[in-house]
């Protein structure tokens, strides 16, 4: 079995025999002459995780989740002509490297999505290079543990689309379930709702004062990323706590959410916004409007490991998003656990990830697996919906 993880990649720091201040010398003297020597894409699914290689034979994995995954590697191959024989520790001259190097493919998924799984990984490289977990290099943990949803105490509901205008037919089953939800959880519990987008703006209003009196945490996604006035319409109409961001990428994306004053939580999703270079901007960004962050995240257990290391070191966090992935479990082995609706601060050097390259080429090659569009959601006239 071939394991490629952090124990494998930090041997060099535990020398037997080696004052403490020589062995800072290694280090210092690897920062300076390690060089990224290639990029492997590895097609899982509906994905692609991705492997970055240097010269002194530390690697590190990121993954890339929400485009298409052929598409995905083909790019993220291609990306690599840039950061040949470059240092994996610039880790934020190589982000503006990717995002800044053709003005005409900057910015969109497939780019920043690609940056994410190679930004996570030079995280990793540079953890593994120091001999520490890559919360400590964005300045150590803020909190204990990270508080995660679904749990016993904590569960969001969701829509699919709604008619433009709703009528008490459209509407009640929907406010039933969070009146349902509710009570499932008590008091002291959490309910979100996620709107998808796809609830037209009159019905959502309608929806949004009807359920007040449960308290959700957040009403998410409760209109069509970037239109800003359909937000303010929606900010001023109801009083339930708005949240959105998984698909407005990167800072500048944000920023008009915050400087309006229409959302109450953003929603990074750390492979989706550029990785854990921008997430961390984002937080950063977000507290001075003291916004605090409920990252979304539905990626394996790699890139739920990148955003766990942001969530541990930024001061408002309310909550994170967090799936179990026992397909994915069987070859990608975190350094956290989950216990009464919490995980634990991530371990280990770099990102503390193992990934069993063997066991994922195996479930690579199932016959019965083929990528499809995920394909556009119908209203019940049958015209193309919002989602």
């Amino acid at each position: 079995m071939m394991t490629v993880g952090a124990a494998s990649s930090s041997g060099f720091l535990a020398m037997p025999g080696v004052a403490e201040e020589s062995v800072g010398e290694s280090v210092t003297a690897r920062t300076s002459s390690i060089r990224i020597t290639r990029l492997t894409p590895h097609v899982f699914r509906d994905r692609v995780y991705v492997n970055v290689g240097t010269n002194h034979g530390i690697g590190g994995w990121g993954e890339i989740k929400g485009v298409v995954p052929s598409v995905a590697a083909a790019l993220a191959t291609s990306m690599f002509e840039l950061l040949d024989g470059q240092n994996p520790t610039r880790i934020e001259h190589l982000w503006q490297t990717l995002y800044r190097a053709e003005r005409n493919q900057r910015g969109g998924a497939f780019m920043l999505h690609c940056i994410a799984g190679i930004d996570m990984a030079l995280w990793d490289i540079t953890g593994k290079l120091w001999g520490v977990p890559v919360h400590r290099l964005l300045g150590g943990p803020t909190r204990d543990r990270i508080r995660i949803y679904p749990s016993a105490k904590a569960v969001k509901l969701g829509s699919g689309p709604q008619p433009l205008s709703g009528n008490p037919a459209d509407i009640q089953p929907l406010v039933q379930s969070v009146r349902d939800a509710r009570e499932r959880v008590g008091p002291d519990g959490a309910v979100m709702f996620d709107a998808h987008s796809a609830i037209p703006p009159a019905m959502l209003i309608q929806f949004a004062n009807a359920i007040e009196p449960y308290d959700v945490l957040f009403l998410e996604e409760p209109a069509v990323t970037g239109n800003i006035e359909v937000f303010r319409r929606i900010r001023d109409s109801v009083t339930v706590p708005l949240a959105a961001g998984e698909r407005d990428r990167t800072i500048w994306g944000i920023l008009p959410y915050l400087t309006e004053g229409v959302l109450d939580i953003v929603q990074p999703d750390c492979g989706y916004t550029g990785g854990i270079s921008q997430m961390k901007k984002i937080a950063t960004l977000a507290e001075a409007f003291t916004v605090p962050l409920a990252p979304h995240c539905t990626q394996s257990y790699l890139g739920m490991t990148a955003s766990f290391h942001v969530a541990a070191a930024v001061p408002h966090l309310l909550i994170h998003e967090s799936y179990d992935d026992e397909l994915c479990a069987k070859f990608i082995h975190p350094q956290w656990t989950k216990q009464d609706g919490h995980v634990t601060i991530p371990d280990g050097t770099g990102l503390g990830v193992d990934v069993d390259v063997t066991q994922m080429n195996k479930l690579t090659a199932d016959p019965s697996y083929k990528y499809r569009w995920r394909g556009p959601k119908y209203s019940r006239d049958g015209s193309i919906a919002d989602y």
